[in-house]
């Protein structure tokens, strides 16, 4: 196992690693977003038993970085369960499911992109370096705002009208896939793991690629759930 302190060393070896496995990166997001977007698509038991083995996978991973500790499991079932459920309660919205699960695709996909290229160009202090590294605030703050507009376009396209409210609501869920992000890497550091497993070529494991997603989802839920119940909560989320 790899110390918490080396991990949380950035290197000048760490950052060609990185550059070199950029192209691998994009392609197997290519890859991975589009097998997402066509199983969102198709609904009903396809999706349903997609996202269930790719919860099964974060739990398994999680498993095997926390060492099947008890205590840890069982936090391990909570967060793949709350993948699970959300993800299905979501879609499950014969109005505005498949639209809701676009939008947090094209939200936090961008964060993602937005956060990465951003932090590369303009670097400056870093926002957690105890725990990843490698971000830094100008990444985070331009992540916000590629997340934020990649939301607001994707209502729009969808022929929704745009509200204040709207934009408090992206902000939040914007901030909550960002801080899943950063509690999956507190939790390797805890373990002393670099990457959750290898499953995914220059991505690391389901957990590297899900964490953000989870976080988001969540809170996007809890969001619909407060307004509109479980019949319809993807309409509860986006219809203002």
């Amino acid at each position: 196992m790899i110390s918490a302190r080396e991990l949380a060393r950035p290197t000048a070896k760490s950052a060609k690693r990185r550059a070199n496995e950029l192209p691998l990166r994009i392609y197997s997001s290519i890859v991975l977003g589009a097998l997402a977007l066509a199983v969102t698509w198709a609904g009903g038991t396809v999706f349903a038993l997609f996202w269930l083995v790719a919860a099964i996978g974060v739990l398994w991973e999680w498993a095997h970085i926390t060492s099947l500790r008890p205590l840890w499991f069982g936090a391990g079932m909570i967060y793949a369960g709350i993948f699970f459920v959300s993800m299905l309660l979501l879609r499950s919205d014969p109005g505005l499911g498949l639209v809701a699960l676009i939008w947090l695709f094209a939200m936090i996909w961008t964060t993602d992109i937005a956060a990465y290229f951003t932090g590369r160009a303009l670097g400056g202090p870093k926002l957690w370096p105890e725990i990843s590294p490698n971000k830094t605030w100008s990444g985070a703050i331009g992540g916000t705002i590629g997340g934020l507009v990649a939301g607001a376009a994707t209502l729009v396209v969808a022929g929704l009208s745009l509200r204040p409210i709207h934009a408090l609501v992206m902000l939040a869920v914007v901030i909550a896939a960002q801080l899943g992000d950063l509690m999956e890497s507190a939790i390797k550091r805890r373990f002393g793991v670099k990457d959750s497993s290898q499953l995914i070529p220059g991505h690391g494991g389901l957990m590297d690629r899900c964490d953000s997603l989870v976080a988001a989802a969540a809170l996007a839920l809890l969001f619909g759930l407060a307004r509109a119940g479980t019949n319809a909560p993807a309409e509860g989320l986006l219809l203002w």
